[in-house]
C-alpha cells in the first residue's frame, strides 16, 4: 500500500501502481469524467500513469492552468494527426501548449498551403476526436527512436532527438499517429469537443534564421462548444479594442521606421495623458515620503559591469556606444538603478536617515527582437515609473508594505480591480541564473511572503520568475476581457548594494549595507498605456482624458460665445476643444462620440442667451440644459469621485 495526499491535506491508502485516474473514480465518477492529467509530488503526469511511491496528488481539470496546458498540447498531437492524414508526408517540428491554446511547426515540403484550408482541418481533427482514442506513453530508446524517425524521413524530429540521452526519451500515440513527446497527455481525444484554427505565420526551425522556414498553425480548442463560441466573440471584442488601432484613431502615439522600430513617438494627446499618468504618480510619491531625482540615458559601461546587467544582458542589448577616447565606452540606459545606487553614495548615510527613497520617471532601452516588438507592450525604449528604496533590514517588511498600498492605490484610480499577486521566485534548481548567497536570497524572499500575507494579498507563487538580483511581487492584473497582464513589480534586493559598496552608520557607530527595494507601480508607462487603452476601449477616466470636452458650435455665429465658454473651463484646470468646422451639428456629434471625447458642449442661439450649455456625455447621450457654473462643478465632481 502506498500513501496518496490529496490538496485538502487528506492521506488515502491505495495498492501500490494505483493511476491517478483510478484515484479520481475511488472519489466520484463525475470527478473522474473531468480528469484531464494529475500532478504528481510538483510534476504533472498522464492520469493513467502508475504511481509506485508514497506521493502528493492533485487531480487537474479544464478549470486548473495545468491541465488545460495538457489539454491544449494534446489538441496540437490532434492537429498533426488531421494533417498527416490530409497532407502525407508533412513533417513536424515542435507542438506546444501555449496561454491561449496551441501551435505546430509544419513542413509542407514543396506544398503551398493557405489558411482557406482551416475549416477542413477542423473538421478532421473533430472527425477524429470523436475516436477517443487514447493517448498512449511508450519509452523508447534513442536507437529505436532514431530508427523510427529516419524511416519516416522526418529530420525535424532527428534532430531534436540526437540532444536527448537514451533513457530519457518517450513517444505518444494516438489514433494512426506517433510522435516524440515527454507528455503529458490527456485521457483520449473524446475530451476535444469544438476546434477553432487562428491563425499562421512563418517559424525558422529552431529560431535559425540560416534553417528552413517552416509554418506555424496556432489554434485553439475547448470542451463545450459554448466555449469556443464565447472565445471567438472575446478576440473579436479584443480587436476592437486593439491598442495600436485606438491608438491611431484617438491620435495618441506613433511609430516611424525612419526613427526606429519599436520606438513610439508620443503625439500631443498621447503626450497629454501620459503627463497626467506622471503627475498623479509624483504627487502620491510626494505624500509618501519619495525624492525625486534626473539621470543620464547613457552610462559608462563599467556601471552595468558592476551591476551585473551587463553579464546577464550585455550580448542582447544595445551594443555599447564607443567614444573617441580609446577604449572609452557607454550603454544606452537598460535599468535606472545603478544609477540610483550612484546617487545613494554622494554622501555619508546614518541610521538615522533611512529610508531613502529616490524616484524617478526614467527612460531605459532594451534591444528586443523585431518580431517580438508588438505596439506599446513591447518597445526597444520606455520609461519607468521607478523607485528604489534603501533601508535597514528592519525596515524592509514595512516599506514594502507601503509599496504594496501605493499599487493598489494606483489600480484603484484607474478601475484594475481584478487582480492577484504573484510571488517570483528563483529556480531551485538552476541557481547559477541568479548573484547573491543563499542567505540573502532567503531573507528577501520571506520579507516579500510575509508582507503579502499581512496584506491579504491573494497570491501564487511561481519559481524561475525571479529577477537576477532578488526575489519580486508582481501583478498580474486582469482586464475588462479578462486577460490577464503582468503590471506593477516589486523586487528585494541584498545583491546591488554589495555589489556598489553602499552603506550607513548604525546606532553602534559601524558600517552596515542598506537592503533595496526597487519599484515601479505602472511597469512601464508605454505597456501600462496600452493595457489602459484596451481595459477601457480608449474610454478613459475623466481625469485622465487628453479632451475632457469639446464645444459643438451650431454655427459661426456663436464661436466668440464657444471662445469665452472654452477660456473660463481651461481657468479651472479643464482641458478640450472647440469643433470651428463648417459641419451640421450631427456629423460634429457622431465625430465627437467615435474620439470618445467624455463631454459635448452644444451652443446655440438659446445658449447663448441664456449663458448655458447642452450637453452631452459620450455613450449616456442627453444631460439637459446647464449653466457653465453647473457644467463646472459636474467635472469636479465626477473627477473628485
Amino acid at each position: 500500500m502506498i500513501n496518496i495526499t490529496l490538496p485538502d491535506g487528506s492521506i488515502r491508502q491505495y495498492d501500490k501502481g494505483i493511476t491517478s485516474m483510478q484515484i479520481a473514480q475511488s472519489i466520484s465518477e463525475g470527478l473522474a469524467r473531468n480528469v484531464l492529467a494529475a500532478e504528481v509530488n510538483g510534476e504533472v503526469w498522464d492520469a493513467s500513469r502508475p504511481i509506485e511511491e508514497d506521493s502528493s496528488v492533485k487531480l487537474l481539470t479544464w478549470n486548473d492552468t495545468k491541465g488545460k496546458s495538457t489539454y491544449w498540447h494534446s489538441s496540437a498531437h490532434l492537429m498533426a494527426e488531421a494533417l498527416e492524414a490530409l497532407y502525407p508526408g508533412t513533417k513536424f517540428g515542435i507542438g506546444p501548449a501555449i496561454e491561449t491554446g496551441f501551435y505546430y511547426d509544419v513542413d509542407f515540403g514543396d506544398r503551398e498551403f493557405s489558411s482557406e484550408e482551416f475549416k477542413k482541418i477542423e473538421d478532421k481533427m473533430i472527425e477524429l476526436a470523436k475516436t477517443k482514442s487514447e493517448y498512449i506513453r511508450k519509452p523508447v530508446s534513442k536507437a529505436d527512436a532514431i530508427e523510427y524517425f529516419t524511416e519516416k524521413g522526418d529530420e525535424y524530429k532527428l534532430d531534436l532527438i540526437k540532444d536527448l540521452p537514451d533513457g530519457s526519451i518517450t513517444f505518444y500515440t494516438q489514433g494512426n499517429f506517433t510522435d516524440l513527446c515527454r507528455g503529458p497527455h490527456i485521457p483520449n481525444t473524446g475530451h476535444i469537443k469544438a476546434v477553432k484554427l487562428m491563425s499562421m505565420g512563418g517559424a525558422y526551425w529552431r529560431g535559425d534564421e540560416s534553417r528552413k522556414q517552416l509554418t506555424r498553425i496556432y489554434g485553439v480548442t475547448f470542451p463545450k462548444a459554448s466555449e469556443l463560441a464565447e472565445y471567438v466573440h472575446l478576440i473579436e471584442e479584443a480587436k476592437k479594442r486593439d491598442h495600436r488601432k485606438l491608438g491611431k484613431e484617438l491620435e495618441l502615439f506613433a511609430f516611424s521606421e525612419k526613427v526606429g522600430m519599436g520606438l513610439p513617438l508620443w503625439l500631443p494627446k498621447g503626450t497629454a495623458l501620459r503627463e497626467r499618468l506622471v503627475r498623479f504618480m509624483q504627487t502620491a510619491q510626494v505624500k509618501a515620503g519619495y525624492e525625486q531625482v534626473i539621470t543620464p540615458h547613457i552610462g559608462h559601461k563599467n556601471l552595468y559591469i558592476t551591476s551585473g546587467h551587463y553579464e546577464k544582458y550585455g550580448a542582447d542589448s544595445f551594443q555599447p556606444i564607443k567614444t573617441p577616447q580609446e577604449g572609452e565606452e557607454f550603454l544606452l540606459k537598460p535599468m535606472n538603478c545603478p544609477h540610483h545606487c550612484e546617487i545613494y553614495k554622494t554622501k555619508p548615510r546614518s541610521y538615522k536617515d533611512l529610508p531613502v527613497r529616490f524616484a524617478e520617471f526614467g527612460t531605459v532601452y532594451r534591444y528586443e527582437q523585431s518580431g517580438e516588438l508588438h505596439g506599446l507592450t513591447r518597445v526597444r525604449g520606455f520609461t519607468q515609473d521607478d523607485a528604489h528604496l534603501f533601508c535597514r533590514p528592519d525596515q524592509v517588511k514595512d516599506e514594502f508594505k507601503k509599496v504594496i498600498d501605493l499599487v493598489l492605490y494606483t489600480f484603484g484610480a484607474l478601475g484594475f480591480d481584478n487582480y492577484t499577486a504573484q510571488v517570483s521566485l528563483r529556480d531551485p534548481e538552476n541557481k547559477s541564473k541568479y548573484i547573491g548567497s543563499d542567505e540573502t536570497w532567503a531573507l528577501a524572499e520571506s520579507a516579500i511572503i510575509e508582507a503579502a500575507k499581512e496584506k491579504g494579498l491573494p497570491t501564487v507563487i511561481e519559481y524561475g520568475e525571479a529577477a537576477f538580483y532578488g526575489p519580486k511581487l508582481d501583478f498580474m492584473v486582469k482586464d475588462a476581457l479578462g486577460r490577464k497582464w503582468q503590471l506593477g513589480t516589486i523586487q528585494v534586493d541584498y545583491n546591488l548594494p554589495e555589489r556598489f559598496e553602499l552603506e550607513y552608520t548604525g546606532s553602534d557607530n559601524q558600517k552596515h549595507r542598506p537592503v533595496m527595494i526597487h519599484r515601479a507601480p505602472f511597469g512601464s508607462l508605454e505597456r501600462f498605456v496600452a493595457v489602459l487603452i484596451e481595459h477601457c476601449a480608449g474610454n478613459f477616466p475623466l481625469w485622465l482624458s487628453p479632451e475632457q470636452f469639446i464645444i459643438l458650435p451650431i454655427s459661426e455665429k456663436y464661436e466668440d460665445y464657444a471662445k469665452k465658454l472654452s477660456d473660463e473651463l481651461k481657468d479651472s484646470d479643464i482641458c478640450g476643444l472647440i469643433d470651428f468646422r463648417d459641419e451640421k451639428i450631427g456629423r460634429k456629434i457622431r465625430d465627437a462620440e467615435v474620439k470618445k471625447i467624455p463631454y459635448m458642449l452644444i451652443v446655440g442661439e438659446k445658449e447663448a442667451a441664456e449663458g448655458k450649455v447642452s450637453v452631452r456625455k459620450h455613450g449616456a447621450g442627453d444631460m439637459g440644459s446647464m449653466s457653465i457654473e453647473e457644467f463646472k462643478q459636474q467635472i469636479i465632481k465626477e473627477i473628485t469621485v
